[in-house]
């Protein structure tokens, strides 16, 4: 809260009740307590309209079957990176990395007001058990969309990606509005890592854009990764630490421990930055199958 904030609530709090009348004969409706009393609520009300927005809820990891899945920042943030998680069914889980255009004192709100539509919307959208993935990540993607044109009345361009892992197929239904290509590690037979590339626009630019949703299985050993564009575009002096970077990382590593894999590209871009001060958010989210669950199904 401001200072202005608390000063104005401090004032109120005094001219109502520092001294108070020792009977009622002393203290008349419009001369008293209980005739200063609105201006006080009113005060209140205007604090509480102008004090600063919340921050993104702090978000618990669900465990999974077979599986895991983490996230991490870098610090703290100083952007408008997101992500979240939510358990949408018995064999259902939501996962989302959001990166709000500008700095954290100025899209504060927006973030806030994205990550609430995103559990509220996708537990509605996935409530049943015989929905079509692809078609509820669309409904997600566009009313993410709406939020955030709403929550912010400008264009505020949001790129994002989100999917709904299924423990029971191992398959990822997702959306890519704009964001850096997720990579799939193929685990299988070494054919590398697969670029999950944008399905649409960011998120914030236009009211009626058209998004797509894709589909891929994870086989026991593969891993999905996501990064944020501050791990992309982070400079040492005039070279960028891009996605190639981060791809040769993730083929050439042998862990298969999302936590892990989030510490280790987050390791790696810090000492090739020399650990410098930053502009932008450092995020990674990893969602990983067990070598376990090869064993147990081919035996």
């Amino acid at each position: 809260m401001a200072w202005w904030s608390k000063k104005l609530a401090e004032i109120a709090f005094n001219k109502t009740f520092a001294n108070p009348p020792s009977s009622a004969s002393q203290c008349p409706e419009r001369d008293g307590a209980f005739f200063r009393l609105p201006l006080l609520h009113s005060l209140l009300h205007f604090v509480k309209r102008n004090r600063r927005p919340g921050n993104p809820v702090q978000s618990q990891v669900p465990e999974l079957t077979g599986a895991q899945l983490a996230a991490v920042y870098n610090d703290q943030r100083v952007g408008g990176d997101c992500y979240d998680f939510v358990r949408v069914g018995t064999a259902r889980v939501l996962f989302i990395l959001l990166d709000v255009a500008g700095r954290i004192d100025d899209n504060r709100q927006i973030v806030s007001s994205a990550q609430t539509a995103f559990r509220t919307m996708g537990t509605k959208l996935f409530a049943r058990e015989d929905i079509n993935e692809a078609n509820a990540m669309i409904d997600l993607c566009l009313e993410l969309n709406r939020n955030i044109l709403r929550t912010a009345r400008r264009v505020c361009s949001s790129p994002a990606f989100a999917g709904c892992y299924n423990e029971s197929l191992g398959t990822v239904s997702y959306f890519n509005a704009g964001h850096t290509p997720g990579l799939l590690r193929d685990g299988r037979d070494g054919r590398g890592v697969i670029e999950l590339r944008a399905t649409g626009l960011p998120l914030g630019l236009f009211s009626h854009a058209t998004p797509d949703a894709s589909i891929v299985a994870l086989e026991p050993g593969d891993a999905l990764v996501l990064v944020s564009r501050g791990i992309v575009e982070a400079r040492h002096r005039m070279k960028e630490f891009g996605l190639n970077q981060v791809k040769n990382h993730l083929q050439g590593s042998q862990t298969n421990n999302a936590q892990q894999i989030c510490a280790a590209i987050l390791d790696q871009v810090r000492e090739f930055t020399g650990n410098r001060s930053r502009d932008n958010d450092l995020t990674v989210l990893a969602l990983a199958r067990d070598y376990a669950v090869r064993a147990t199904t081919a035996s």
